[in-house]
């Protein structure tokens, strides 16, 4: 059952009246076949009037909706012959982060993400998706390997940000963070990274740093979480909704803005109620991405990703 956001709660009490129908539907004396059919429209219609203009702090929350798709589900539906390689050969296998060869729509891939779990046990074993320096480390050696044999790398970004602990921090947090971003940019092989849900800070640019970055229709990406921003400048988290709009962190914004090259649109109501729709929407843009970039050369995939992110913020 969809677990509805604050701002669905219209959309929430008609679906309740539709269940309570349909219960009423097993007596053969009632005929609200009608009347279900009138309800579903109503909610089909009210549900896309709302997300047709959702705000960013909007965004942000389905973003975060727990039912959205995860690393896990995108490999099961557009890789096959996944074969996952573990640990940074230095302290440890960070969770947060896996990544493995593969093979996509026929083409040999290298494919690295954020894993979130979705239930308390694997989000704990995951870490909510906050890589440690370990898993930035295990996604540098993975990209190494890549450019090593041309594999193209396939990245899936979904996280509030790297872990911030004192342990993390005593290992070289910043330093591995870095250093994977260095090696995105130095990459000669084609990279693709899609922001599937929440693109936060370092932790986030660290896998994204790409040929061609995209993002779905209601994913965020920002240098900091709506909260963290809000506690810095207003010292309150009670403005997270203000410093969302602030920080032009929805897909729309960031796209006028040259962030990112290319908008992935979501079902009706975000990629958890048809995460099926959503999954290969995505693969059909990566597909896309990678054919335009594989006829390229090693220098002029180093050069057009530079030409990228230098362009980024000039008038």
């Amino acid at each position: 059952m969809t677990a509805f956001l604050d701002f669905e709660k219209q959309v929430a009490a008609l679906d309740r009246q539709i269940a309570e129908l349909r219960e009423m539907g097993d007596d053969p004396s009632l005929n609200i076949d009608n009347d279900i059919a009138r309800l579903e429209d109503k909610s089909s219609k009210l549900l896309r009037e709302i997300y047709s203009k959702l705000t960013p702090w909007q965004k942000t929350q389905v973003a975060r909706h727990p039912d959205r798709p995860h690393f896990k589900h995108y490999v099961a539906a557009l890789f096959d012959d996944w074969m996952p390689l573990a640990g940074d050969r230095n302290f440890a296998d960070d969770q947060a982060i896996l990544g493995g060869l593969a093979r996509f729509r026929g083409r040999r891939v290298m494919v690295i993400g954020h894993e979130k779990g979705d239930d308390i046990p694997s989000r704990m074993k995951h870490n909510f998706g906050m890589a440690k320096p370990e898993g930035y480390r295990k996604a540098i050696r993975l990209m190494q390997l890549a450019d090593r044999f041309g594999l193209p790398v396939v990245t899936l970004v979904d996280t509030s940000g790297a872990f911030p602990g004192i342990q993390a921090e005593e290992r070289g947090q910043a330093e591995a963070i870095a250093r994977s971003t260095e090696q995105c940019l130095a990459l000669g092989v084609p990279m693709v990274a899609a922001v599937v849900g929440e693109g936060g800070s370092g932790g986030a640019i660290a896998l994204a740093a790409a040929n061609r970055v995209l993002m779905f229709e209601h994913a965020v990406y920002s240098v900091i979480s709506p909260e963290g921003c809000a506690s810095i400048l207003w010292r309150t988290s009670d403005k997270a909704a203000d410093a969302a709009t602030a920080m032009k962190m929805s897909a729309q914004d960031l796209l006028a803005l040259k962030v990112i090259d290319r908008i992935v649109p979501e079902p009706v109501g975000g990629a958890h109620r048809a995460p099926e729709v959503a999954i290969q929407a995505l693969g059909d843009a990566i597909a896309q991405e990678l054919d335009s970039l594989s006829g390229l050369s090693r220098d002029a995939i180093l050069l057009a990703r530079e030409e990228k992110f230098l362009a980024m913020g000039r008038a």
